[in-house]
């Protein structure tokens, strides 16, 4: 469709998300779905006698002749979307366009084809989410040895490396790919059950031929590759679309927590990471000096909108009464493709990231040498306790030297903590003042078994992943 500047188009429509995406939930995508799914139901029907070869030839012969011109203005007139597409196909098919829709309801063809596109969505956000968790393996694999300030509360901590941070957003990561992959194959169709999900109307169609709506069933699903709902009402489950999105949301919420860290270690204070720059680009329109991370803010601004999806989609499971009503259908073509659009932008702006995320070695050293002193503290505490030291009046110690040292980094002094510890007296007799001197002046010494952990991480996704 050509881009209309006259009139609102959806970011979505152009801007965000991929044409692959774009096209599964296109209106000829769904189209097609639909005349696939009536086909699917026709050659069961033919194989037990109920629909001629004829008919089913004269279907397949224009099966792929969708005309949206002429069902929009049939429509227009029928105000029902599911008879028009039905009659726009029998003006096309003179032979076999009286067996179109036998036995079947308007949402035996609508779920079954949400079930299909729904189908290949998880495919391809499973093909990205995939290649976004080996780009970021590598990132693991590549700075697991690379010590950092370690931070909690926002405030510094005992360090970790910057492999080990990454493994966090990496185990996240293989954990929203395990609930995609749940989430498909728990995916069931409406498949063909009639207007209250009883198979009611094929079994009156069907008579004393010795075949169960369900195994007629079972044969136009085999056909369409999606397997149908046990139970429905006259709507597949709506409890899986809520699924569905909280499983993107995963995603979501992975990647923005990811995307945050980058900018808050982007920031000049920091300034030990970075989202990549290029060469063209530009920051502000009012300071030519700024290297914005906009990859990383897209991220996060998007992933907002997803993590208000699922509410709608909770709602749709919940006020679905008895057999069903129809006030979901209005929403559910919006926050389904929405969902899925979003997710799929989100994903390649991640990868983005991962691949040209940047670390200052320089930078991740200075903020060691600054902050890590004092995470070494609780090695000089654990030492001296069990050197026969009160934990208690050792604590208190250090923690007068750490606040003593604190005012001296405000003031942009170099950090006088490991010094000041090995010139304490009742420290000094507990450890050796060399020992404190080593132990509080070498953080990059106190990160325990973290460079094995995140290279175990980065393996176990690549097998997730592949």
């Amino acid at each position: 469709m050509p881009m209309d500047h006259e009139h609102f188009q959806s970011p979505l429509s152009w801007r965000y998300g991929s044409d692959a995406m774009r096209g599964i939930w296109s209106e000829a995508t769904k189209r097609r779905q639909m005349r696939r799914a009536w086909l699917a139901l026709a050659e069961a029907q033919a194989e037990v006698g109920l629909v001629s070869q004829a008919a089913v030839d004269d279907l397949r012969r224009t099966v792929g002749d969708i005309d949206i011109d002429r069902t929009t203005e049939i429509e227009s007139r029928t105000r029902h979307d599911v008879m028009a597409e039905i009659l726009t196909w029998a003006e096309q098919a003179q032979v076999g366009g009286g067996s179109i829709h036998l036995g079947a309801t308007s949402e035996d063809i609508n779920d079954t084809v949400y079930a299909l596109r729904l189908r290949d969505a998880l495919a391809l956000i499973r093909s990205s989410l995939s290649e976004v968790i080996l780009a970021l393996a590598d990132r693991v694999d590549e700075t697991a040895d690379l010590v950092t300030q370690g931070w909690t509360h926002i405030q510094p901590a005992a360090p970790t490396t910057v492999g080990y941070r990454l493994a966090s957003t990496l185990q996240d990561l293989v954990t929203d790919l395990g609930q995609i992959g749940d989430a498909a194959e728990n995916l069931r169709a409406k498949g063909f059950k009639g207007a209250t999900g009883t198979g009611s109307s094929f079994a009156t169609l069907l008579g004393d031929r010795g075949v169960s709506p369900s195994e007629l069933e079972a044969s136009a699903m085999q056909r369409l590759g999606v397997r149908a709902a046990l139970i429905t009402t006259q709507v597949a489950p709506r409890k899986q679309e809520w699924l569905v999105l909280n499983a993107l949301a995963g995603i979501a919420a992975s990647a923005s927590r990811f995307a945050f860290n980058i900018r808050l270690l982007q920031s000049p204070p920091f300034g030990e990471w970075s989202e990549g720059f290029d060469p063209e680009q530009i920051g502000s329109s009012a300071m030519p000096w700024k290297r914005n991370p906009i990859d990383a803010e897209n991220v996060n601004s998007l992933a907002r909108l997803v993590a208000a999806l699922p509410a709608v989609a909770w709602q749709n499971e919940a006020l679905s009464l008895l057999e069903r009503t129809l006030d979901d259908s209005a929403n559910r073509r919006i926050i389904l493709p929405e969902a899925f659009l979003l997710v799929d932008e989100i994903l390649r702006r991640t990868l983005r990231l991962c691949r040209r995320l940047t670390v200052e070695p320089a930078a991740v050293r200075a903020t060691l040498e600054r902050f890590g002193p004092f995470a070494a503290t609780e090695l000089v505490l654990l030492m001296a306790s069990a050197a026969g030291g009160d934990r208690q009046s050792i604590h208190e110690r250090i923690r007068r030297h750490s606040i003593d040292a604190w005012s001296a980094v405000e003031r942009g002094e170099d950090n006088p903590l490991a010094k000041a510890l090995a010139a304490d007296e009742v420290l000094a007799a507990l450890i050796p003042p060399e020992r404190i001197l080593d132990l509080v002046s070498r953080p990059t010494s106190h990160v325990g078994d973290a460079p094995d952990r995140a290279r175990s991480m980065a393996a176990l996704a690549r097998e997730a992943a592949g």
